[in-house]
């Protein structure tokens, strides 16, 4: 993965506008927050293969972190806290958010095919 170049980013997001595409999306502070702090508590959101036609998409900035929100026909869907992304062989693209010691907080991941179970 690499830093998310904008530009780039959106104009794979474009190439997904009104396809049928599958979504995995996952949000995780994991054992990071009961592991620094006992009182934490730990929180999750995981969806996997869902499958979605989207009419517009956008990725924007603040401070280095990005957002992208997938304007579906009946609501929204969108990841906020992405820092890196890469496009695989397969032409999945595959978005992320890392914290500042590289563990992984937030995913986004479109694919025209089903993701591996």
């Amino acid at each position: 993965m690499e830093p998310i170049n904008v530009s780039k980013v959106q104009a794979c997001l474009d190439d997904y506008i009104n396809k049928s595409v599958y979504l995995h999306l996952e949000t995780t502070n994991g054992a990071y927050a009961s592991h620094i702090n006992e009182k934490a508590y730990n929180v999750g959101a995981f969806i996997r293969n869902a499958q979605v036609k989207f009419t517009n998409a956008k990725i924007v900035e603040n401070n280095s972190v990005y957002r992208v929100g997938l304007k579906l026909e009946i609501g929204w869907v969108y990841a906020e806290g992405l820092t890196d992304w890469t496009v695989t062989e397969e032409g999945q693209l595959l978005l992320a958010g890392h914290d500042r010691e590289g563990r992984l907080m937030v995913a986004l991941q479109i694919s025209e095919q089903p993701f591996p179970n």
